[in-house]
């Protein structure tokens, strides 16, 4: 959803949530799997301080700059504006995060958040499995429900011709990263820099999803929706705010995503930054968006409704 302004459409017998069938997907298993075992294998052979600070700097710009200003504070809620060739940066430094190209990423993220709110969904959905089998199936399988929804991107997005090119070559734009770090360092640098970055950020990505959507601080309730976002404590910062999900399931519009004291929230520092130099306005926050009827004050409640005094 695009603040207020939906991409899944759900019909009267097309608005399945729950009924379907998780199956192995050969493409992103042998994706993630070259990168683990690349990572494994050769991150023991050539470990040194300066692969570790590579590797440690490109994952903060490709998750910061990328996945979680690009990706999803822009792309998939256009919680803010900027210029477009600022947003085809953002974007494409979320692609060699190594998820998925733009448009799969909006799809994957609208139908899970669109599941999460029906009043039954699929554990897939949830993260509701074992902590192993969830492994499995987010990072090796898909899920296709047997009556779900459409989706249906905006046009600015969908006719958009970088875009196209970014989302049917995505996993190659690894390729030039690559070339660039195998003339810079060697092979060392391409597997610190390419294939432990993408194996870890990959991980990292499903690690927060599980335990965000299963324990963790909540000060609101979203009533009626089967599945709960929670805020985790201390990973603010290596998350780039991404693990205040309570906050995010009753504001998903909001570029601000450490709305408590003490919510480490290294986007929004970022988003302020590029506001004082006029290259981001229109900033989201949630005394900006339409209030919810089914949004209710949880366990903290009198710390929820501060945010709005």
């Amino acid at each position: 959803m695009s603040n207020g302004v939906p991409r899944i459409i759900a019909t009267p017998g097309n608005d399945n949530a729950f009924n379907g069938t998780v199956s192995w997907s050969p493409l992103k298993s042998l994706w993630v799997s070259t990168m683990y075992l690349v990572a494994i294998i050769g991150g023991f052979y050539t470990f040194s301080w300066e692969v570790l600070l590579l590797f440690l700097s490109t994952c903060a710009f490709t998750l910061l700059g990328g996945h979680s200003l690009g990706m999803h504070r822009r792309l998939i809620h256009n919680s803010y504006e900027c210029p477009l060739w600022l947003e085809y940066v953002l974007v494409y430094l979320g692609v060699l995060v190594g998820l998925a190209g733009p448009i799969g990423m909006m799809r994957t993220h609208d139908m899970r958040d669109w599941a999460q709110r029906q009043k039954r969904c699929h554990n897939y959905f949830g993260h509701k499995e074992s902590f192993f089998k969830d492994w499995f199936w987010q990072i090796h399988c898909d899920i296709q429900l047997d009556k779900g929804p459409d989706f249906l991107p905006e046009e600015r997005v969908a006719k958009d011709k970088v875009y196209y090119w970014m989302e049917r070559t995505w996993m190659w734009q690894q390729l030039p990263i690559m070339v660039l770090f195998d003339l810079i360092g060697g092979i060392d640098w391409v597997v610190w820099g390419v294939c432990m970055r993408v194996a870890v950020c990959v991980t990292g990505h499903w690690l927060v999803g599980h335990f965000a959507h299963n324990d963790g601080d909540t000060y609101w309730h979203v009533e009626g929706a089967a599945v709960q976002g929670y805020n985790i404590k201390y990973l603010g910062l290596i998350t780039m705010g991404e693990c205040w999900h309570n906050n995010h399931h009753a504001f998903p519009g909001s570029a601000k995503l450490g709305l408590h004291d003490n919510e480490t929230d290294p986007g929004w520092w970022v988003l302020k930054i590029l506001e004082k130099i006029g290259l981001v306005w229109n900033i989201t926050l949630p005394a900006d968006l339409p209030l919810r009827t089914e949004l209710k004050p949880a366990n903290n409640g009198n710390k929820a409704f501060k945010l709005f005094s």
